[in-house]
């Protein structure tokens, strides 16, 4: 079968809407078939801010340079190299400093590989993305050969999607189980354990009740000494275990987090940009025009004119003609650095709130907690 035109997408438009709080991104994947393949661009200053996700991920760098943050390491990509990415690993793509950066993800469940009935046999396939520890060697170098075959593979594998009959739904399971098998051989001699993966979901575990406070909470001040109680650590440990986990300072999490949900106010409802900033708990104006620009490369006012009006007549392309000559740049989040100071001793805050000051932060045991994100 020939493989269809690369559709590239924005990035940021695609992704961004469906992170969640705790930084989970959640694939909309095909009830039959738990396997996508998307063609993104990342381009201009915006970047995806730090995710996880519940399933797995194969990246090909298709066209420039990068650096990719998986959880608090820094790994460098050039065209034609892959990254695997397994589930509950906190990442993000950090914009090439000049011109487009082209990626092509491959991201599935293991239902897609196993099927209904899954088996030891099939396990095995998935063997690299369950031994991801804290060295684990995530990037597959061009020169191998191994990248190139895999795209292709991919290539065939999104021809298919969303599979119309069983026959489709074979092959595509065949071409994923031949682009898996070239990476179990790859990784055949790396030593690693599935402990990796389980003390993970422990870690984020523990950040749970946390993250769903932010969810319903992130326009009241929050202190850090409040967030520490929430996950039953001291100022110092939450901070120390916060950044651990995350690869980002509770602070500069919390300042991307409202941010992200500025800009789904700014582009979904009608609200004026005074008014969105004091529900993300920056009562000023000036304070949260700076801090907005500085995590997404312009002023709200231009976001909403550019992004409200995309949302308006469709599905937004690829930015390429806008990147030309621009100097593209991350979003602070990547150094640690927040907007405001974080001390030992939780007396910090990020933004502020004149109607939530009195908002309390119940004990641990008084959360009530919702369903995980799906």
């Amino acid at each position: 079968m020939t493989a269809p035109d690369l559709n590239w997408q924005d990035a940021c438009f695609v992704l961004e809407p469906d992170i969640n709080a705790e930084g989970t991104y959640t694939h909309p994947f095909d009830a039959s078939f738990p396997a996508d393949v998307l063609f993104l661009v990342h381009a201009g200053r915006q970047s995806v801010r730090m995710n996880r996700h519940d399933s797995l991920e194969v990246l090909y760098v298709y066209a420039g340079n990068l650096h990719i943050q998986i959880q608090d390491r820094y790994l460098t990509l050039r065209k034609g190299d892959l990254v695997l990415i397994g589930a509950g690993l906190y990442h993000r793509i950090v914009n090439p400093p000049r011109g487009l950066l082209k990626l092509v993800s491959l991201n599935f469940q293991p239902e897609a590989v196993s099927g209904a009935t899954p088996n030891v046999e099939d396990e095995e396939y998935l063997t690299p993305f369950f031994l991801q520890d804290s060295d684990f060697p995530h990037v597959v170098r061009s020169a191998t050969g191994i990248p190139g075959r895999v795209f292709e593979l991919m290539r065939r594998i999104r021809a298919e999607l969303p599979p119309a009959s069983t026959v489709a739904r074979l092959s595509a399971r065949t071409y994923m189980k031949m682009a898996l098998l070239m990476l179990v051989k790859h990784y055949s001699t790396y030593l690693g354990t599935r402990e990796a993966f389980h003390r993970r979901e422990r870690d984020l575990e523990r950040l749970r009740p946390l993250f769903e406070y932010l969810e319903a909470h992130y326009g009241e001040r929050i202190k850090v000494q409040d967030a520490a109680r929430l996950c039953a650590l001291s100022n110092s440990h939450f901070m120390a275990f916060f950044k651990r986990v995350t690869g980002q300072s509770f602070l500069a999490y919390l300042n991307h987090f409202r941010i992200a949900k500025a800009e789904v106010l700014l582009v979904s409802t009608d609200k004026s940009i005074a008014e969105v900033g004091q529900e993300v708990s920056f009562c000023d104006q000036g304070h949260f025009g700076k801090a907005f620009r500085k995590s997404v490369g312009m002023t709200p006012l231009a976001y909403k004119r550019r992004f409200g009006n995309a949302k308006k007549s469709g599905p937004v392309q690829t930015f390429a003609h806008e990147a030309k000559g621009r100097v593209l740049t991350s979003s602070s989040g990547a150094s640690g650095k927040g907007w405001e100071s974080e001390t030992s001793q939780g007396t910090a805050f990020v933004g502020s709130s004149t109607t939530a000051d009195k908002a309390k932060v119940p004990a641990p045991g008084q959360i009530h907690r919702k369903p995980a994100a799906m």
